[in-house]
């Protein structure tokens, strides 16, 4: 799967960059669904969130990149917020403006005002997220690129004129203050038809209906004659679609009248006493017309405007912030453990190539979302890999730490290679191509085939599509069999997985697999095997791991003598009971 953008926080265009996708059941097997669950209570960004973590590539340039993002946007936390202000207002024109919809250059009034609007606020937050990125001293390529593709964006000639037409319309429409309405009288003084004369840049000052008509009549010589209106006016009769007169005016004795009314308010409002049933309702729709046609020039010039800008460049912004969100998402949530005392790193991409891991003071992410213990009482170790150390056989006692350490190294490649900090005091890493589990199924999944043969066809579909890039966590494989069969079993998987050379946790209880590790790494292969214990002394666990020979009869030792089960502690009881 190939990701390419023409700008993008999260997948930087890298020629020959192959995404893979982490499978559902080892995301889960790793906790990340739980993980995820604390970052955001909204749906829509756990999806994104678990998205991006389930996508992964081998390659380095990758991992880099999102590291160096990361650490800038938790860097300037007053940039952050600024930035998550300006794209959600992005967001909210792409989502309810009108972008996205059909410009109809014979659109009213009202919608002309706020398409104008929409474009005046997109210009101006363009311009914010150009100012805000210049005055903060970013070091990622990441924001950098953000940074180059804004002013691209901001220094066009294209988005210059935007900035002059928008101000040029704002100059035009926002002298508008009233309108002024005609009515013709018949011999009889009854309304004949009523029509809009013209829109202008004063208000109306308030005075009597009857006040106004008495003073036209008595001004000069009295009834004006024609219907010259100082200026080229044009009166525009109301008519419905029969061609009949749409509105009928309530009578104020002999007289009727229109109030004046703001410019926005309802138009149905401007007539006087209008009854419902009258065609009323026409009004909105009438004035809506008519005065989009004394500004038909400004709706075709914003028409012009929309089909040159409104996709230059929304859409790309819009894109990005998912993107951004990703990386707030975790910078909030990591300062909230790091107040509490949580240690995490910036990871770092190892040079060259091969198996390199090396991870210093780590522990398991989940201990500290649990929050059940405090900083200090987490137990933290050192583990690395290497074409010595490529497949760890992991054992050590029941309940002593060998999942939730398994499970630990999991997580510092998905939190790594998605850019996020990791719990460790220092981590370097190439990265997996992909993470597979390989975990006890659930009893109702095993049905069909039985538990040893789920397990087995599930380790060759995982086995097959993974590479030495990959990252392979194995969990009690081959238990639900006897010891003889499963361990007849492993040995063959063990073997190919060194063939293969693919960096392996392989928890298991079979602690006579571990102690082959001589024979494994007699065969021809750069990657070799390493036997790694969780310690334990005299059954007390430690929840500590290094690198020794298994220990298994120690261990039961340990637990016997706990538990006062050892043949000598049994018999001297026997003989103090016999002396009673």
């Amino acid at each position: 799967m190939a990701l390419k953008r023409e700008i993008s926080i999260l997948y930087p265009n890298i020629e020959g960059v192959e995404y893979h996708t982490m499978p559902e059941v080892a995301f889960h097997d790793l906790g990340l669904d739980q993980i995820v669950e604390k970052l955001t209570q909204k749906a829509n960004e756990r999806t994104l969130i678990t998205n991006v973590l389930r996508t992964t590539t081998d390659r380095p340039e990758v991992a880099e990149y999102r590291i160096g993002v990361f650490e800038d946007i938790c860097n300037f936390p007053d940039m952050r917020k600024e930035l998550l202000e300006l794209l959600d207002k992005i967001q909210f024109l792409n989502d309810y403006g009108s972008f996205k919809k059909d410009h109809d250059i014979k659109a009213g009034l009202w919608e002309f005002l706020h398409r104008l609007s929409e474009l005046d606020d997109y210009i101006n937050t363009v311009d914010a997220i150009h100012a805000c990125l210049s005055d903060t001293p970013i070091t990622s390529d990441g924001l950098k690129a953000l940074k180059t593709y804004m002013e691209k964006v901001y220094e066009d000639s294209l988005f210059k004129e935007l900035k002059q037409d928008i101000h040029s319309l704002h100059a035009d429409t926002d002298s508008l203050r009233s309108i002024t309405i005609g009515v013709n009288l018949n011999k009889s003084f009854e309304v004949d038809s009523i029509g809009l004369v013209s829109v202008n840049n004063k208000e109306f000052k308030s005075s009597g209906i009857l006040g106004n008509f008495a003073d036209a009549l008595a001004a000069g010589k009295g009834i004006k004659e024609g219907n010259d209106w100082n200026g080229n006016y044009h009166f525009q009769p109301i008519t419905n679609k029969t061609g009949e007169l749409a509105v009928n005016f309530e009578r104020f004795g002999t007289f009727y009248g229109l109030m004046q009314t703001p410019m926005g308010a309802p138009l149905a409002a401007s007539v006087a006493r209008v009854p419902d049933n009258d065609g009323g309702k026409y009004i909105t729709h009438y004035f809506d017309k008519e005065v989009s046609k004394l500004l038909s020039h400004l709706t075709k010039k914003l028409e012009r405007i929309l089909s040159k800008y409104v996709t230059f460049s929304i859409g790309t912004i819009v894109d990005l912030i998912p993107e951004f969100l990703f990386y707030v998402r975790w910078a909030e949530y990591l300062e909230k453990l790091k107040s509490r005392g949580f240690t995490f790193c910036t990871p770092k991409v190892a040079a060259g190539s091969g198996k390199a891991m090396d991870a210093k003071g780590l522990y398991n992410f989940k201990l500290a979302v649990a929050g059940e213990l405090r900083p200090e009482e987490i137990v933290k170790n050192d583990l690395d890999f290497s074409d010595a150390h490529t497949v760890y056989l992991l054992t050590g006692a029941n309940r002593g730490g060998k999942t939730t350490i398994t499970q630990a190294v999991g997580l510092l490649f998905a939190l790594a290679q998605s850019g996020i900090s990791v719990p460790a005091e220092s981590f370097s890493f190439l990265p997996a191509d992909c993470i597979y589990t390989h975990y006890p199924a659930d009893e109702d999944k095993t049905m069909d085939l039985g538990r040893l043969g789920e397990e087995c066809t599930r380790f060759k579909e995982i086995f097959s599509v993974s590479t030495g890039s990959s990252l392979f966590l194995l969990n009690e494989t081959f238990s639900t069999t006897s010891f003889e069969e499963g361990y007849y079993i492993a040995n063959d998987a063990v073997r190919a997985l060194l063939q293969k050379g693919v960096r392996t946790i392989y928890n298991t209880h079979m602690h006579k697999l571990a102690a082959e590790i001589d024979a494994f790494n007699e065969e021809e292969q750069t990657a070799k095997a390493a036997s790694l214990v969780a310690l334990s002394d005299e059954g007390v666990r430690s929840f500590e791991v290094k690198i020794a020979p298994p220990q298994g009869k120690s261990f039961a030792d340990d637990i016997a003598r706990k538990y006062g089960v050892t043949y000598e502690q049994l018999m001297v009881k026997k003989e103090h009971v016999e002396d009673v």
